[in-house]
């Protein structure tokens, strides 16, 4: 079948990689993934075969024995993955993102003690900001890091966590008053710290508990999860980069790479749709024919066709702009605004396609339907995106009256 969204520029190890993870996903991820979804099943198996092809390692460096590949290999990687079953591709998401920051913002010892294992995917990263109280609201969090001799005394409730109960590492966001006086702007005194935790749920290191999953209409398989911190103690080599007030940099830094990410997500789980829509379409007869010769129904594959072209773009040029090394929010708000605007429309169209049938569990369409509109809301809802998009644009637009 001749393929959408082609990226121009590869080069022959991108280019092997990503041949070696469609594959993958074409012979183990979907033939299981609608089974596994409506199982609510974590993809233990699946989760294996991604640690045998090295990509819980993708984006490490190789000096900590990943494959040191850019985001946009990692971000097309994902958009395969996600064509699969976009839940496997949340699975390495959170985990990538602590990878990225800990690359990014780590001291030596924080690298040097976690990425080699991250590489191998021994330790599984997920990363905690949002409460039960807030969203996207960053600046009202409202759990605190305090200061006791060598260590700091976490406490507070977490929401929205994936991989909260299977990841070993989860970056926390909290407050932290130490060296931040009082009527300090709240986004300079907030900490990342690095907390270790065995896998599973309840009680997962003295006073850190996972309750457990929480049932979602979609997104399933993967283990979305609370996490609460009553007197949890880290100790303070555990502050990500060693000084408090840095931590909402360092999150919105990894929350671009996770922007991307969506974006990928959108774009993959955007490509199946129309590959069902497509083919079904063919095969469907209605008044004599395959309904795919009616004008109408070929008017809605040339609009589908063109909205996974569209947002394939976008998100990879919002993975080139960071791999640059240049400021890419509003590349990354785009992306990810668009992405997941025309995933959504994408796939309802295919659903539609697919008629009364799509209504059913039997048709991977209806596993589809369910999963896209998560994408319009992790990593920020497409109202913070055009927030930050129409900041951006008056930054760069500035009136010179």
């Amino acid at each position: 079948m001749a393929r959408l969204a082609q990226t121009a520029g590869l080069t022959d190890v991108q280019q092997e990689i990503l041949a070696t993870v469609r594959d993958f996903v074409d012979k183990e991820i979907l033939p299981v993934a609608t089974e596994l979804e409506h199982r609510d099943e974590y993809p233990t198996q699946i989760v294996e075969g991604l640690k045998e092809l090295g990509l819980f390692g993708l984006m490490i460096p190789e000096e900590y024995g990943g494959l040191g590949e850019s985001l946009l290999t990692y971000a097309l990687c994902v958009e395969e993955i996600a064509r699969g079953w976009m839940s496997v591709s949340g699975i390495i998401n959170t985990h990538f993102i602590v990878a990225y920051m800990l690359k990014q913002h780590g001291t030596q010892e924080q690298k040097d003690t976690f990425l080699p294992r991250m590489a191998l995917g021994e330790v599984r990263g997920a990363f905690s900001m949002s409460e039960p109280g807030l969203g996207s609201d960053v600046s009202a969090i409202t759990s605190k890091g305090v200061k006791d001799g060598d260590e700091y005394v976490l406490n507070g409730q977490k929401m929205w966590l994936t991989n909260g109960g299977t990841s070993t590492l989860v970056a926390v966001l909290c407050r932290s008053d130490e060296g931040h006086p009082e009527g300090t702007a709240p986004h300079k005194s907030m900490t990342t710290f690095l907390v270790e935790k065995e896998s599973g749920f309840g009680e997962v290191r003295p006073g850190l508990t996972i309750p457990g999953k929480i049932d979602k209409m979609g997104y399933k398989g993967v283990d979305t999860t609370e996490l609460i911190m009553d007197g949890l103690r880290i100790p303070a080599n555990r502050v990500l980069g060693g000084t408090t007030g840095r931590g909402f940099y360092q999150m919105m830094d990894g929350v671009e790479v996770g922007r991307v990410n969506v974006a990928a997500r959108g774009c993959g789980v955007a490509q199946r749709a129309f590959e069902l829509g497509v083919s079904y379409a063919q095969q469907r007869h209605t008044f004599g024919k395959p309904i795919a010769q009616h004008q109408a129904i070929q008017f809605k594959l040339a609009e589908m066709a063109t909205k996974v072209e569209a947002a394939h773009a976008m998100m990879v040029n919002a993975a080139r702009k960071k791999d640059s090394g240049e400021r890419n929010d509003l590349e990354a708000g785009m992306a990810k605004y668009l992405a997941s605007e025309y995933c959504k429309e994408v796939v309802e169209d295919a659903f539609r396609i697919h008629g009364g049938y799509g209504f059913s569990k039997e048709y991977e369409i209806e596993r589809l339907y369910r999963e896209a509109p998560m994408l319009l809301i992790g990593e920020g809802t497409a109202e913070i995106q055009k927030m930050i998009i129409g900041r951006r644009l008056l930054e760069e637009y500035r009136f010179q009256g």
